[in-house]
């Protein structure tokens, strides 16, 4: 949220307040309400979402469709269409940070799901998917209420570049492959898609269509929500030295936008269907994206987009106003809508349209393609119907909210992205029959307030961890050693040493919240915030037994000391658990849940903090002692490496079954061929040159045994390393994962696709993917199995 709109948004907070007060009306506005505004065109469900749309863009002055460009649309009260907002948050939850949510009503809490970044730690994107719908079926209940929108602005698909990054926790993490299977999975979920693999409601839009209530070549189109790809592209720095956001340009190579940055919004669009995408406030090499043409039209005609775009709130204020990209208020909002953007969050278009459009720069079209846009999202999501509680899933209400089924799937969440960094001697986990007492100590070990990160609402059931350690052992004690997370003072030291002594094991809650991360504010150092790493020490070297140490927040830390210290037992990262979070703690420790969450980033060690955090580069450059960043290119040390995560048993692979060799032979274009009969030799093949990937796709099957005496969920990780025929080939990138369960001493098969093309390419400096011949390494934890591509 840009500086300006703080302002505005405790206003529209009052406002929401009144709205949530007039929810209650037993006959609420919406459009099309009869008998006065059921009969124009843009009401009949039997017309196609395009006709409707334009019907009602056709009966709108000028002045009424520059009103609808603000996230907060104005009413037309002649046709009977009430104000709507835009601007809803459903992060990882609904959330109250956008004024289209508001707790003042029927509704007073939602659940609160953990932070994107732990769910990311699954790796499970079945329950990525059911995460997805069950935001999706409360921002549905909510909206039936009137205390949601049905336009929501998540989820955060930017890549986790920089660990200093304060959003990096909403993020699904560092790797394009994992962030664009999140974004399909959660977008799939959140807008309703395949309900009847949720096995809460059968697909109301196949019945009505049946009944010949919708138009048949549109129910496939329509929407239980929106949600919306974001930031479109780029993104990742908030505030570091003198760059701000308002006006960072992100200097991008051609590599390095095909292969890290575009992929997660192009499946988010390609697969997921999102129907909304969200330009950010930088620039990319020197053009802000709200006003990049040639990105906005990729998005649309490359990758089939559907939707609108909105921008960032305020990013076309800071078009003029912190970039300086134009002179004149008029050229910006020109630029902006003839790049392709339909809606901005703030008041910029509606308070400059109307000049633009005087002076020359804009012309009514340029209005009414946006409006398509807009209009038909909104018919799409059922706005023009009638009478929502009569539509489909009209029955949803407060009883839909905080169900016993949604808060069991947040602790199940938290479980699945819980990780074991460290656990000498197998400490963990704890035997409660033999635990007399418990210390838990820490700043963040007895608070709630900071749970679930950023974009939180009002979780249902909110438990700390010092109350989901009180579940398991009769005698408990508490002392946070710093008074807070930013722990500038010793002065509460001697009550957690004292505090420790006394029980039989100790648990201390380190790490980040939100003063050190978050919208706005980037981290300088990866180190723990102040005095806790002396707080952790201090409690270890004191405590009876080796000590286990929790960590809190998104950002990656360095914890060296802690990895190398005999005191420390075990570390546990929890990141922003959600409002389950302290029950899903306590069952790892005492063994009731088998950790298997595996980190989705890189912890750097703290000298990272020496790269300029404004350096887009992904790849490693020696010549100026450029380390290169994620674990695909970064060549230095690291503290713990993406994918990192232990267990309370042992697993181990076979390779059932992959092939040796894959012949290209068949697959060419024309083109392709008269190069290879006049060449011998060939170091790769362009993608585009080939006729058929799909044809060229292979199975790798795999049997993973459990050899332990513990149940447990173990994520398999797929990696490959192709042939260096260039500088800047990445040192590995994880091809496929799965999250399969095993019991003890018993082994599970699983089958992965591989698609070459997809899979085994990578990208040339031209910004072009490539496959290269040769042998290509597939590599399963120490498993290694090659195979040559050949022509």
């Amino acid at each position: 949220m840009s500086l300006q709109l703080k302002s505005l948004f405790f206003i529209l907070q009052l406002l929401a307040l009144l709205i949530s007060i007039s929810s209650s009306d037993p006959n609420p506005q919406f459009p099309c309400q009869p008998p006065h505004f059921n009969s124009y065109p843009f009401c009949n469900t039997s017309l196609s979402i395009t006709d409707r749309a334009q019907s009602l863009i056709s009966l709108l002055t000028l002045e009424e469709k520059i009103y609808q460009l603000s996230n907060n649309a104005s009413g037309i009260p002649r046709l009977g269409i009430p104000p709507y907002e835009w601007w809803s948050e459903s992060l990882h939850g609904l959330a109250s940070n956008g004024p289209g949510v508001n707790f003042n009503g029927y509704v007073k809490a939602a659940t609160s799901f953990p932070q994107v970044l732990v769910t990311a730690a699954s790796f499970n994107r079945t329950l990525w998917f059911k995460i997805g719908l069950a935001i999706g079926i409360e921002a549905k209940a909510m909206h039936n209420v009137g205390q949601a929108g049905l336009t929501f602005w998540a989820p955060n698909i930017n890549i986790f570049r920089d660990p200093r990054w304060g959003r990096g926790q909403e993020t699904p993490g560092e790797d394009p492959l994992v962030v664009s299977a999140y974004a399909i999975q959660f977008v799939k979920g959140f807008q309703g898609g395949s309900w009847k693999a949720s096995g809460e409601l059968i697909d109301r839009f196949e019945r009505k269509r049946a009944l010949g209530g919708y138009n048949d070549d549109e129910s496939g189109d329509r929407l239980m929500n929106s949600a919306c790809c974001k930031h479109f592209i780029a993104y990742d720095l908030e505030k570091w030295k003198n760059f701000s956001r308002y006006s960072f340009n992100a200097v991008v190579t051609k590599q390095d936008m095909e292969d890290t940055y575009e992929p997660p919004f192009r499946s988010c669009i390609q697969q997921g269907k999102a129907s909304c995408l969200m330009c950010s406030y930088n620039a990319v090499n020197g053009v802000p994206v709200c006003a990049q043409e040639d990105l906005l039209q990729k998005a649309r005609n490359e990758w089939g987009f559907k939707g609108y775009i909105t921008s960032d709130c305020d990013a076309v204020a800071t078009v003029q106003e912190y970039q300086n990209y134009t002179r004149k208020a008029d050229d910006a909002v020109a630029l902006v809508l003839k790049a392709g953007m339909d809606i901005n969050c703030g008041s910029y278009l509606v308070r400059h349209t109307q000049t633009t459009i005087e002076e020359g720069k804009l012309q009514d079209k340029d209005i009414d393609r946006a409006l398509l846009n807009l209009f038909s999202v909104q018919l799409r999501l059922g706005l023009f119907d009638g009478d929502p509680r009569k539509g489909q899933f009209g029955e949803l209400g407060p009883q839909n909210i905080c169900t016993t089924e949604h808060k069991m799937l947040a602790l199940e969440a938290a479980r699945q992205g819980i990780v074991l960094l460290k656990n000498e001697k197998k400490f963990l986990p704890l035997n409660r029959n033999v635990v007399s007492s418990i210390a838990i100590i820490g700043p963040m070990a007895n608070n709630i307030s900071n749970m679930g990160g950023d974009y939180t609402g009002f979780p249902c059931d909110p438990k700390s961890f010092y109350e989901g350690l009180l579940g398991y052992v009769e005698k408990a004690s508490y002392a946070s050693g710093c008074s807070d997370v930013p722990c500038d003072s010793d002065a509460g030291f001697n009550d957690a040493i004292l505090s420790a002594k006394k029980a039989d094991f100790v648990v201390v809650v380190a790490g980040l919240d939100l003063s050190q991360e978050t919208e706005d504010h980037d981290r300088v150092s990866l180190l723990l915030p102040g005095k806790q790493m002396s707080l952790v020490s201090s409690v270890a070297a004191a405590s009876k037994r080796p000590i286990i140490l929790v960590l809190t927040g998104g950002g990656p830390l360095d914890v060296s000391f802690a990895e190398g210290d005999r005191n420390i037992a075990s570390i546990l990262w929890v990141g922003y658990p959600g409002e389950a979070g302290g029950k899903a703690l306590a069952e790892v420790i005492f063994g009731d849940f088998n950790p298997g969450g595996r980190l989705p980033m890189t912890w750097y060690p703290e000298s990272f903090t020496k790269i300029a955090m404004n350096d887009m580069n992904m790849r490693a450059n020696p010549f100026r002692g450029y380390p290169g960043r994620t674990y695909r290119f970064y060549t230095g040390n690291r503290v713990y490496g993406f994918g990192q995560g232990l267990s309370y048993t042992k697993f181990t692979y076979k390779l059932l079954s992959a092939p040796r060799t894959l012949s290209l032979s068949g697959s060419f274009t024309g083109t392709l061929t008269e190069k290879i009969l006049l060449q011998r030799e060939l170091d790769y093949i362009h993608v585009d040159e080939l006729t058929s990937c799909d044809s060229l796709s292979f199975y790798v099957h795999i049997s993973v045994a459990n050899v332990g005496d513990t149940d447990g969920s173990h994520v398999v990780m797929l990696f490959s390393r192709a042939p260096k025929i260039f500088e800047g080939t990445p040192e590995k990138q994880l091809i496929a994962f799965d999250r399969v369960h095993t019991s003890s001493y018993g082994s599970t098969e699983t089958s992965i696709i591989v698609n070459p093309c997809d899979h085994l390419s990578i990208v040339d400096k031209h910004g072009k993917r490539i496959l290269p011949l040769g042998e290509h390494l597939l590599t399963l934890g120490d498993l290694e199995h090659s195979v040559s591509i050949v022509t």
